[in-house]
């Protein structure tokens, strides 16, 4: 009986690029640990080890080369990147700093105006002689010929007025209110 070698999936038989043939052992099993009872197939044989020198070991396995985690190219596109990146950074930090500089200036320079447009609409008022006469009498307290003014001062203490009752008398001077309180000091620490 040969045995066919499969791969480790249990695919098929392996065959060699070059080749058309399925390989196959030489050796045949005999031993009871193989032997299959009559009525019973084996559905897929036991698996071959190679020895190599000679049948003095088991095969070595052989590594496949992995792929680079990072390729020249790839290397070479980072660095462009991050040097890119950080050629960019400062002028960026420029430009965003003179938008809000510009920002303000436009804000400061609307404030401006608004004062301008205030003072011009005041400056009109002054230009009409109604409102300059309103504005003598009130504040100046200009009166035209024949005319009786009435003044009323505001009341200094008003709390006194409303009472009926005499004005309380001024406190003392701070200076009184310190050196009594310390005389009453000095006097409870002799005692």
């Amino acid at each position: 009986m040969t045995t066919q070698r499969r791969t480790p999936s249990g695919q098929g038989p392996t065959r060699r690029p070059g080749s058309s043939r399925v390989r196959t052992t030489s050796a045949t099993r005999t031993t009871s640990a193989t032997r299959v009872s009559p009525g019973r197939t084996r559905s897929r044989p036991a698996p071959t080890r190679r020895t190599v020198n000679g049948g003095t070991g088991p095969a070595k396995r052989t590594a496949a080369p992995r792929p680079r985690a990072l390729t020249g190219r790839a290397t070479v596109l980072i660095v462009v990147f991050v040097a890119l990146a950080l050629a960019y950074t400062y002028p960026l930090r420029v430009y965003l700093a003179q938008e809000s500089q510009i920002a303000q200036l436009q804000a400061d320079q609307a404030a401006q105006r608004k004062v301008i447009a205030d003072k011009q609409e005041q400056l009109q008022k002054w230009k009409d002689p109604a409102y300059l006469e309103a504005q003598a009498r009130e504040k100046l307290f200009y009166v035209r010929p024949g005319d009786k003014t009435l003044l009323v001062l505001p009341n200094p203490n008003p709390a006194a007025s409303t009472t009926g009752a005499q004005p309380a008398a001024a406190p003392d001077p701070w200076y009184d209110t310190l050196w009594s309180s310390v005389r009453a000091a000095d006097e409870e620490s002799q005692n």
